[in-house]
Order: C-alpha cells, then structure tokens, then sequence
C-alpha cells in the first residue's frame, strides 16, 4: 500500500477566533494519516514500541494554500514517497469537501532502537508489506 486517506471533521477547539484551524493542528492531521496508514498495513505504533522500535519525526514541513475551518471535513491523503531504509518519508495533501487543496506537507520519521536511542534500518515485516 503506497497511500492511505482518512477523512476528519474539524472541531471548534482546533480553531481560532475566526474559526480557522491553528497551524500547529495540522501536525495532529499529518500523524493521524500515519497512523492510520500503518494500521491498514497491519501495524501499530504501540506494538512497534513494545518490539523496540520509535519512530520519532525528525522533519516537518507544510505548505498552507488555503484555510480549513469549524466543522469542515477535511480530507488526509498519506502517501509514502520511496521505501524505507533507516529513515521512511511521507508526503500529504489536504483537501476540503470541494476537492480544493488546503495544505501540502512532507514528513521524515527515524526508525530507532528504544534501547541503544540508535538509527536502525526498517523492520523486515514493514518492507515485506510494503511490496505487496
């Protein structure tokens, strides 16, 4: 599976007073992509953790284009960019209702040992799904 979507209704506290969503939320948006995106490939950030494996993000950026406002449903397209090696890259779009782009974003995670706090290479078992 290259990309996931998941759609969101924006609540009234992940706005400003104008009803616009605070930047910052949209980080919550980009992980809750992955996170979904990992699970519909039969994986989950806890049990990563427990296998000894983080995942912390290591790069953000996000290009704004347009606003998304109170209760909006937002749309979450997750898409990986290339395959894993110590590190696994992520690209996102935003969209509203109408299908218009709201941001763009790209993340970078590190696949690290929870012991050693150390860069490991991707778990076999998440490249094996990956090319399937």
């Amino acid at each position: 599976m290259k990309f996931d979507e998941i759609q969101i209704r924006v609540r009234y506290g992940e706005t400003d007073q104008m009803g616009v969503v605070y930047h910052g939320n949209y980080a919550l948006y980009l992980e809750m992509g992955r996170v979904e995106w990992l699970r519909k490939l039969g994986f989950s950030y806890k049990a990563m953790e427990e296998n000894g494996i983080m995942l912390p993000v290591v790069s953000l950026s996000i290009n704004y284009k347009k606003p998304a406002r109170y209760d909006d449903v937002i749309n979450v397209k997750t898409q990986l960019k290339n395959t894993p090696s110590a590190k696994i890259e992520f690209e996102y779009e935003i969209t509203n209702e109408k299908g218009e782009i709201l941001a763009q974003a790209h993340t970078t995670l590190v696949f690290i040992d929870t012991k050693t706090k150390r860069p490991i290479k991707a778990p076999k078992y998440i490249l094996d799904a990956i090319a399937l």
